[in-house]
């Protein structure tokens, strides 16, 4: 399977990443592009996105990101900055870069940007390699 084959069969068996409206926009090894769109389920008490949302997104291009050679890993440390309130109607991109590459771990960034290409948040997640294929899990 190619990357973004990989990719597609995760996010295929990922009924959050489905509910989030999740878009794989460019994938190829160890890196990712992804995309949603800002529904109303998403919106907190203060009319902004759920912190929380913001979060999954970029856990999810980690995830896209991390396993799409067909090495499974799965996250072991994650934290966000966020940088500015995303809104009803906004179109977020999530692009996770690899920085960081060993036989054991990884450490991605995901910067994610709104359709202005404003940057909303930066996240930094480190994956453990579990030694296992994400197509027999």
């Amino acid at each position: 399977m190619t990357s973004h084959e990989t990719a597609q069969y995760m996010l295929n068996q990922d009924a959050f990443s489905q509910w989030m409206g999740i878009k794989l926009i460019e994938v190829r090894e160890k890196y990712c592009l992804i995309e949603m769109p800002v529904k109303r389920e998403m919106i907190n008490g203060l009319k902004t996105v759920h912190g929380g949302i913001t979060f999954s997104f970029a856990d999810s291009a980690l995830a896209f990101s991390s396993n799409n050679t067909n090495e499974a890993s799965v996250a072991l440390n994650c934290t966000i900055n966020f940088t500015k309130a995303v809104k009803m109607g906004d179109i977020l991109r999530a692009e996770s870069v690899l920085i960081s590459d060993t036989r054991k771990t990884g450490i991605y960034d995901i910067k994610i940007t709104n359709q202005k290409q404003e940057l909303v948040a930066a996240f930094r997640g480190t994956v453990y390699k579990i030694d296992k294929k994400v197509t027999n899990l």
